[in-house]
């Protein structure tokens, strides 16, 4: 009587609840890094406080997805494709708990911005954020689906990303020129912009994992442009 192996269905249990921790830990620092921007819009203090208090939820799911790896390779012995989601799934979770930390570093320019004149580019830096945290959404779900194609076409994102970042430059440069009173808020605002800039830089690095993961090729630095 045929049937499939119980010990290899539970495994393969295991994989798609570490799926599910990945997407959690996703939602949770995309959930951060809008809230941080909303308390630097909105002057705040509430909102980048709650910010970063909540980064120990997403550290203790960076924990849990670490812990899950080194049981299942120690455990299972996992070859080929499963083997490469367990090793891109601890980096994963590493980059997002990186995304948690820039969700912080924004909410900490939001309370050090309280007491200042804002001069935010506004539309920019709501673009940013909004490009940042899609690119993070859809590199998720390209390592659910295992989409790689989805994956490249993520990559090629990042440079509207880092147009954003240089035109918030050159426009607070503008200000700092006009008013050398706003220097100090304008540095900060900068580093809002340089955080998020990170963010999307950590979404690019999701989506080579992912091409990693299931076709075994490394995409980084631009690996596959050059010749054999």
């Amino acid at each position: 009587m045929s049937g499939t192996n119980p010990t290899h269905r539970h495994f393969h249990e295991e994989l798609s609840a570490l799926k599910v921790t990945l997407l959690n830990m996703s939602a949770a620092a995309q959930a951060a890094l809008a809230a941080a921007v909303e308390a630097v819009l909105q002057r705040d203090d509430t909102k980048a406080r709650a910010v970063i208090a909540g980064d120990a939820d997403i550290d203790h799911l960076e924990t849990e997805v670490e812990e899950t790896v080194i049981r299942l390779l120690a455990t299972q012995q996992p070859m080929a494709r499963d083997l490469r989601f367990l090793m891109a799934a601890m980096k994963i979770a590493n980059d997002l708990e990186r995304v948690g930390d820039h969700a912080v570093n924004i909410a900490q320019s939001a309370e050090r911005l309280l007491a200042s004149r804002l001069i935010v580019p506004v539309p920019e830096l709501l673009e940013m954020a909004r490009q940042a945290r899609m690119m993070l959404a859809d590199a998720l779900d390209a390592v659910v689906r295992g989409d790689p194609q989805a994956a490249r076409a993520i990559c090629r994102r990042d440079d509207s990303v880092d147009a954003l970042h240089q035109s918030m430059f050159r426009i607070l440069l503008t200000h700092m020129m006009e008013d050398p009173h706003i220097i100090g808020t304008a540095m900060e605002l900068f580093l809002v912009s340089r955080n998020l800039e990170r963010v999307a830089d950590l979404a690019t690095n999701i989506a080579e994992d992912v091409v990693f993961m299931v076709e075994g090729k490394s995409i980084k630095h631009h690996a596959e442009d050059r010749p054999a």
